[in-house]
């Protein structure tokens, strides 16, 4: 399509040059005064030919060129959110780790008597850990998006201070967010913002409340929102995606 391009406007300058070229002198210098007029009008209605078939081709290649800009911008976008998901995938496989690293050393003994019951740290761990998996899977696998909030939402119940607390509020405001509960995704989202000002999930959170206030017409909120993630997250995806509306509302 590139080659095919240069191509075609090496055509049109060659055309150009061609069309600009004066005419022969003795095509307007004799015959008669009618004779000269009308050689003169069909130099007019030709040049004016070609300047309209010039005009319309340069248009097609400047329609060809901004559809490769855009599909090379689609392209970038899409790009930039799979290394952005790779990223969180390595950082999330990192805490899970660290976490499993660390239960040796604050594993309490178990009792002297066989027979109770209670459960050890460790093991009250592996439960938290497996019920955000499968809060997780219910939205991934199974698609039950009704069934995962109601999970999250038991999760964060039970294991209040788990190390995946601020994955599963982000988790809960994208799902309310998808049914357009704008305001249970905002209560959701203003939490992470607030109480986990590390989490990774800080960025894109700020990010939905501004398009929250977007959808809601609260335009200066939104603005406002759309800059904090610029000016705090520079050169994130979330900053790019917050840039890209901020431009959008001027």
């Amino acid at each position: 399509m590139i080659k095919h391009n240069i191509v075609l406007l090496s055509l049109l300058v060659t055309g150009a040059a061609v069309y600009a070229a004066p005419a022969p002198v003795t095509d307007v210098n004799s015959g008669s005064l009618e004779q000269r007029l009308a050689t003169l009008e069909r130099m007019v209605g030709t040049r004016t030919d070609m300047q309209q078939r010039l005009q319309q081709q340069l248009d097609t290649v400047q329609d060809e060129v901004n559809e490769l800009r855009g599909t090379v911008e689609l392209h970038t976008h899409k790009l930039e959110q799979i290394l952005e998901r790779q990223r969180e995938l390595y950082q999330e496989i990192d805490k899970r780790i660290q976490s499993v690293m660390q239960k040796p050393d604050s594993t309490p003994m178990l009792p002297a008597n066989p027979q109770t019951n209670t459960p050890s740290g460790n093991q009250s761990a592996v439960g938290e850990s497996q019920a955000y998996d499968n809060a997780v899977n219910l939205i991934l696998k199974d698609k039950r998006y009704d069934q995962a909030i109601a999970e999250f939402e038991k999760f964060l119940t039970q294991f209040p201070n788990s190390t995946y607390a601020a994955n599963a509020y982000y988790w809960l405001g994208q799902l309310l967010f998808n049914k357009q509960d704008w305001s249970g995704a905002e209560a959701r989202f203003n939490y992470l913002v607030g109480h986990y000002p590390d989490s990774t999930k800080r960025a894109d959170s700020l990010l939905k409340l501004g398009m929250i206030a977007q959808k809601q017409n609260n335009l200066p909120r939104a603005q406002q929102l759309f800059s904090q993630v610029v000016d705090q997250y520079t050169g994130s995806t979330a900053a790019k995606l917050a840039d890209s509306r901020l431009k959008s509302l001027k």
